[in-house]
């Protein structure tokens, strides 16, 4: 998939910058009931997501192919959505939007770890 990695990246640093902003807010009005999300913004937007960008980008070969689109369609909104999901359950109970977000995040971080596994036989580095 052409140019997957600054794809990751750009969904990252909106993570970053969201997640920057919510912990501001929350630390001037002293009220830190959404720091789950602010967590989660941070890990699996910001960090995950700047890690798939920077690994597609130190491993091309990873791009080619249908399994880095599916990565990509499953992980970017699922790394928006999971967060979402948990700001829903902190403030009105719902846990289901989380749950649903956090299975395909899982997947989507399934399938890359077998990308990378793969590449490493392809290239007899396991």
């Amino acid at each position: 998939m052409r140019n997957i990695d600054v794809y990751f990246l750009t969904l990252a640093s909106l993570c970053l910058v969201l997640s920057v902003s919510l912990g501001l807010g929350m630390g001037f009005a002293q009220d830190f009931s959404l720091s789950h999300l602010h967590s989660h913004l941070n890990l699996v937007g910001w960090v995950s997501m700047a890690l798939f960008g920077l690994t597609y980008r130190a491993y091309p070969a990873l791009a080619e192919g249908r399994l880095a689109k599916a990565h990509f369609l499953l992980s970017a909104p699922s790394g928006i959505m999971f967060p979402a999901g948990i700001y829903l359950l902190i403030t009105y109970g719902q846990p289901i939007p989380a749950v649903a977000a956090a299975i395909v995040w899982l997947a989507g971080a399934t399938l890359f770890c077998v990308m990378l596994v793969r590449l490493a036989f392809a290239k007899g580095l396991a």
